[in-house]
């Protein structure tokens, strides 16, 4: 388990959010898949919700974005102790900003962007709100996944923006690579290769750690969500690819030793 209330660490995946069509329909779902208390945020938030565990902010949940046809989707925001800083070397590096460093509210500075394979993120400067309160205990944020079409350029575009240290974990027939702050794993880059459809666009995941992953499978379809990959074992934990019951994908694991 850990738990923070002060800044990440820039390049920290620090927060996530959902963008989604119908919120009180996200509330009832995550709230009985993961026991969160989702309170809502003030008129001036428009609509955003704060997703809470334990008393401690751990997602968020707000109107989807997008031109018309978006598919609702969870967000991974990377922590920038510099927002405009950050924007700055996204572009540099090949990447596209969608909107630029505004502030919201008194709670932080962000940006959205997208790498040069189209993978969308954020950036979070925070101010009155950090980011993840907790994560690594089940129904909180766990790991986060930068899924690419081209292996090099990703490493090479999050390297250049965050100075990640990269590590490989390549071997049977996966192309994988963790990135690392000060010597710890923050985030990995996997390949999406020509096993996966053509259809299945770069992304970042979202990792939920769950107590167990049959379980949470089992409480996704009976609330109206979807089985996207049926679980299997890793050395990390058993771990399973899902959809929420508006087509929003992220991932659960159960780590070991729970």
């Amino acid at each position: 388990m850990v738990t923070r209330d002060t800044a990440w660490p820039d390049g920290t995946p620090c927060w996530v959010d959902l963008g989604v069509a119908d919120i009180a329909r996200a509330t009832a779902f995550y709230a009985g898949l993961f026991g969160w208390d989702i309170q809502p945020g003030p008129p001036a938030a428009g609509g955003y919700t704060m997703c809470l565990l334990n008393g401690r902010p751990v997602a968020g949940i707000g109107p989807q974005q997008g031109p018309p046809g978006t598919p609702p989707a969870w967000t991974t925001y990377l922590a920038a102790d510099d927002a405009d800083e950050t924007a700055a070397k996204i572009t540099k590096a090949g990447g596209q900003l969608f909107m630029d460093p505004f502030d919201v509210m008194d709670v932080g500075r962000m940006a959205i962007a997208a790498d040069p394979g189209g993978a969308v993120f954020g950036i979070w400067q925070a101010r009155a709100h950090t980011g993840a309160g907790l994560a690594n205990e089940p129904g909180t944020l766990c790991w986060n996944e930068n899924h690419t079409r081209d292996f090099d350029q990703s490493k090479a575009f999050y390297q250049a923006v965050f100075g990640y240290e990269l590590a490989g974990l390549e071997g049977a027939g996966i192309r994988y690579a963790t990135l690392k702050l000060g010597g710890r794993e923050v985030a990995g880059v996997m390949e999406l290769d020509a096993s996966v459809p053509a259809s299945v666009p770069a992304h970042w995941e979202t990792y939920f750690a769950v107590a167990g992953t049959d379980a949470a499978l089992a409480a996704i379809q009976a609330a109206g969500g979807a089985v996207v990959r049926p679980p299997w074992d890793t050395p990390y934990g058993r771990m399973a690819m899902v959809t929420d019951d508006q087509g929003a994908e992220f991932s659960v694991i159960t780590q070991p030793g729970g």
